[in-house]
């Protein structure tokens, strides 16, 4: 992947994540009533960035060999053609991503599908933690542990932790 490909998804990324809705939390049952909604949005942020990518790696292919033969002539049209598929990619990007992130849900990895429903355990702020294709939102993670440090939801988490509103 060419390196502006890298930086833009970036920009889009942070551009969605640093307009924090109030923290909103959820109770599993919640998380898991929401889950089809926020599988179908991640789908398509998914689908968007790599409309995204290829057409942003087929502009800069062109430019590279534009560049390496001191200049050509260049079909104008499919350049537009793929200017504009990089558009629609990046804005459809950033809408899935918004619609995401004003549910509540963070985005914490796309390349993979991860996402995090904020929640409550003992009191304490933690995260319900779900990849695409797993089947149901099955692990919990503290704020700082990240996916590595997920850890089943047992019987003792389900009654002690909490949501159901914004905090």
């Amino acid at each position: 992947m060419c390196q502006s490909t890298a930086s833009d998804i970036l920009l889009i990324l942070r551009c969605c994540l640093t307009r924090k809705p109030m923290p909103r939390y959820f109770s599993h049952e919640q998380a898991t009533r929401l889950l089809p909604e926020v599988e179908r949005l991640l789908r398509l942020a998914i689908h968007a960035q790599l409309v995204y990518k290829e057409a942003d790696e087929a502009i800069s292919d062109l430019q590279q060999r534009v560049q390496s033969m001191g200049g050509m002539v260049v079909d104008v049209s499919k350049t537009r053609r793929l200017q504009d598929a990089r558009q629609e990619g990046a804005k459809h990007l950033r809408e899935a991503i918004e619609s995401i992130t004003e549910l509540g849900v963070q985005v914490k990895d796309l390349d993979v599908g991860l996402v995090d429903f904020p929640t409550t355990y003992h009191g304490e702020d933690v995260l319900l933690c779900w990849r695409l294709g797993e089947n149901g939102i099955g692990h919990w993670h503290g704020l700082s542990e990240g996916v590595r440090g997920r850890k089943p939801i047992d019987p003792e988490f389900l009654q002690n932790h909490g949501g159901g509103g914004i905090h």
